[in-house]
């Protein structure tokens, strides 16, 4: 096949999604406006278009920018049925009036999340990181009724453009070093390199993603986005964006730093980007679980745990050898549904009772116990409790982290991340008590929401228990995937 066609040939799933975010558009101006079933459901459909496309016999193989390999098929898979659960919640629309603008830029984030996952070109990576982060910014603010949103989609465009100035100035350095911007040769530049610079474009980099995947301490922007912003758009930036963001960040760290790893090992410290990680991951943890005891706001619960939760994640990349990645993968996939089904039925409520309090999930499972049941399985899942996906995704995270260096070195952060989970039980009950032995205030009995938000709901549990019990449906497939790819 000609390159330049087989390179076009692999944006085909891109381009799919890029049309259907274009005829979302067109729907809406003809009249669709009042109705965002009709809107959502050819955004649903342009999703599942692609992602057939994705499940025939592909063409793999690396262009200048962008590569398709198992792996990359496999997250595009993912992150694509993510974004076709957050339609589906997102089909009782109340925020706003244009309906056809707000798919089409979660359409656009997902554009830009499937070529981040594929991208292995430093340039091409900061583009598509972009790309979603403004379609992010926008959507956060679409509820024009609320200053809250408003505020939060502020803060967020604030503080991602100065995520963003991090990150072009370490890609910078990086390539003012090494000459290259694919990940691969500036590996094999680094190697053995040891000069001040590195270090600083190392930490550079490592700054702009944490501000992106909201680790501790550059946290700032998170508790008010997810709270201020429309419950499916939090649901969203929570999950697919973690997701794809989560995967770049590792293979920036384990193929493109593949030699300036350093060690985090107690009494074994040596500079690089092991130990930056490692402290991420600590105060992420300590400081994520410890901030959502005190929250009152569901939203802001979620925000603090999901900050928790990216230190797990990064806990993962400690292992630097042949289990991160799959560790990492199957705990940020399973964390995604997970967070997305809690963020879901949230909406649920939160659409009744007009806001997210605590206390308005009292007497929750007397009003609809399928939903309980399945806000049940969301929150025991975030915590970690068999036999649910959340408790294996931290078992082989642990267990990865802690056969990371020799004699145990990293055992110091598996205490902590243990003793940070079992912090997290607090506030995560707390949320079941109100559920299931709350005193409902009295208000009218609330209409269940459309078939479609609660069909993603109990699918989105099925997922989280299906995974949990027999979690080598998705781990195998990943092994597999990395086993077959050139990372």
């Amino acid at each position: 096949m000609n390159a330049d066609f087989a390179w076009m040939h692999r944006l085909i799933p891109e381009g799919i999604v890029v049309l259907t975010a274009l005829a979302v558009l067109a729907v809406d101006l003809l009249g669709a406006r009042k109705s965002p079933r009709l809107t959502g459901l050819l955004a649903s459909l342009g999703c599942v278009a692609a992602g057939a496309w994705l499940t025939r016999p592909q063409d793999y193989g690396t262009s200048a920018m962008l590569a398709l390999t198992p792996l990359t098929q496999l997250l595009k898979l993912v992150l694509l049925a993510l974004t076709v659960f957050t339609v589906m919640i997102s089909l009782h629309i109340k925020f706003t009036r244009h309906v056809g603008e707000y798919f089409a830029l979660l359409l656009l984030a997902a554009v830009g999340l499937m070529l981040l996952v594929s991208s292995e070109n430093l340039l091409m990576i900061f583009v598509a990181l972009e790309l979603l982060s403004l379609s992010l910014y926008v959507m956060t603010a679409f509820n024009k009724e609320s200053l809250a949103s408003a505020e939060a989609a502020l803060k967020y465009f604030l503080f991602g453009g100065m995520a963003a100035a991090f990150t072009l100035f370490g890609i910078s350095l990086i390539y003012g070093i090494t000459g290259e911007i694919q990940l691969g040769p500036v590996a094999q530049k680094l190697a053995g390199a040891h000069e001040p610079i590195l270090y600083v474009a190392l930490v550079m980099t490592l700054t702009g993603f944490a501000f992106k995947l909201a680790a501790a301490p550059f946290h700032f922007w998170a508790p008010d986005t997810y709270q201020g912003a429309p419950t499916p758009i939090a649901a969203f930036i929570a999950s697919a964006s973690k997701v794809g963001s989560f995967f770049v960040l590792g293979r920036i760290l384990l193929a493109g730093f593949a030699f300036q790893h350093g060690n985090a090992a107690f009494h074994a410290m040596a500079p690089g980007w092991l130990p930056i990680v490692a402290v991420l991951a600590v105060v992420s943890m300590v400081l994520g679980n410890v901030a959502a005891l005190v929250q009152s706001s569901v939203k802001r619960l979620l925000a603090y745990s999901a900050i928790a939760h990216a230190g797990y994640a990064l806990l993962a990349l400690t292992a630097n050898e042949g289990r991160a990645l799959p560790a990492l993968l199957f705990y940020v996939i399973t964390y995604g549904c997970a967070v997305l089904g809690a963020f879901a039925v949230v909406n649920v409520v939160e659409s009744s009772a007009g806001r997210d309090h605590l206390t308005d999930f009292a007497g929750f499972a007397r009003r609809s116990p399928l939903l309980s049941f399945c806000m049940l399985v969301f929150v025991l899942s975030l915590a970690g409790i068999p036999p649910l996906s959340g408790f294996f995704g931290k078992f082989y995270i642990f267990t990865a982290a802690a056969a990371g260096a020799p004699n145990l070195g990293l055992l110091w952060l598996v205490i902590v991340a243990i003793a940070a989970s079992a912090v997290s039980l607090y506030y995560y009950l707390q949320v079941l008590k109100q559920i299931y032995a709350g005193e409902a205030r009295s208000r009218p009995e609330a209409a269940l929401p459309p078939f479609s938000a609660q069909l993603a709901i109990v699918v989105l549990a099925a997922i989280v228990i299906a995974l949990g019990c027999a979690p080598d449906l998705l781990l195998g497939r990943i092994t597999d995937a990395i086993q077959l790819s050139t990372f």
